[in-house]
């Protein structure tokens, strides 16, 4: 049986994943596979996804097929495989606040005196999407609270990849809960990323005795991502995601910051991330942690939405709807429910033995 995806937001993210689907698509499910963390899940295989409907604002984009569309400028991920024709056309979405001001010409907006954004219900509903992911900018606040409605009025499961708290905030969660509607977020945490990379860290001297005083994350980066977050005013809720995701894990307070600090052109999806923790350890003895992490920036989102893809799934068959917790606290920053990872991936396991609902 296949998961029908749909996505809006046809960036960076949304080329890795749809590239990551072809890419393992004939991999066995015996094998240890580099790059994924489950290559089944549940009984769901990477080839089980398929791409039912796409939505963006990009004039560049609109129209052309999906496999066509993810290499679109101003698109920079990694080209790792070929994507043949998938049948799926990109179809205008309403602009609302998803994209900046000083985005417009960056991403190619569409003249809306030349373009009516399609009815993104009835596409939902004709294409028997069964969820739709929310690759948006970061900062599109009622955009993300409008397709998160869209998908409560279909009966559409929601993924929320972006750092706009709709599975965390307790009202929204109720609604989904109440029409018994799966949804996981919030904001994506990368497979091997800045903050599981921190989290880990912290983790480790909290259970080794270390008093930490202070830690920062530093992010750069040369993606639209980085370009989009240039606006202050739209890292609100990146900067608070990133940050609770870490000091979640500390017993008292502690002073830290994590966020997105610079647009560095040259480096394309190349992020750079710099973390340092200053603690104290026996006889309050310093210790200094300073790590610098360079990764593909929007293929390592892509390795963990997989899994989310299926574990969605896997909620919809078993008719279990509301919050996901065992998947959120696993694959996203700021979850209904902060845990250790080591804990949340645990709780995964179980989720797809049927041993825990959600």
């Amino acid at each position: 049986m296949s998961i029908r995806v749909a996505i809006v937001g046809i960036g960076n993210c949304a080329a890795a994943l749809v590239q990551g689907v072809e890419y393992y698509k004939n991999a066995k499910d015996d094998d240890n596979i580099p790059g994924l963390m489950h290559v089944n899940f549940g009984g769901y295989h990477i080839r089980d996804i398929e791409f039912v409907a796409a939505f963006d604002v990009n004039k560049n984009k609109i129209g052309k097929d999906l496999s066509e569309a993810i290499f679109a400028e101003p698109n920079c991920c990694a080209r790792f495989t070929e994507v043949p024709k998938l049948g799926v056309k990109v179809l205008p979405s309403p602009i609302l606040d998803g994209v900046a001001q000083h985005m417009k010409n960056e991403f190619h907006v569409y003249d809306e005196a030349d373009v009516d954004p399609v009815d993104v219900a009835s596409v939902l509903k004709e294409t028997e999407a069964d969820m739709l992911i929310n690759f948006m900018p970061v900062g599109s606040y009622k955009a993300t609270r409008h397709y998160a409605q869209i998908c409560l009025d279909t009966g559409v499961a929601f993924v929320n990849c972006i750092p706009e708290f709709i599975a965390s905030d307790p009202e929204w969660s109720q609604k989904f809960e109440a029409k018994k509607i799966p949804i996981a977020g919030d904001d994506i945490k990368s497979q091997i990323g800045a903050t599981i990379l921190h989290r880990t860290l912290v983790d480790l001297l909290v259970s080794r005795g270390v008093k930490i005083d202070q830690t920062y994350q530093i992010n750069v980066g040369g993606n639209t991502d980085f370009l989009n977050m240039t606006d202050e005013s739209r890292l609100v809720t990146k900067k608070i995601s990133k940050t609770e995701s870490v000091t979640s894990l500390v017993p008292y307070d502690v002073e830290a910051w994590a966020g997105p600090n610079g647009y560095i052109p040259l480096l394309k999806d190349t992020k750079l991330c710099f973390i340092r923790i200053d603690g104290r350890k026996f006889g309050d003895t310093p210790v200094t942690i300073d790590v610098r992490l360079s990764v593909q920036d929007s293929p390592n989102s892509a390795g963990t939405v997989i899994d989310v893809i299926r574990a969605v799934k896997l909620a919809l068959d078993r008719g279990i709807g509301g919050p996901l917790i065992s998947i959120s606290a696993y694959s996203f920053k700021h979850p209904p429910q902060q845990v250790p990872d080591h804990i949340a991936r645990r709780w995964v396991e179980e989720f797809i033995e049927g041993k825990r609902e959600r």
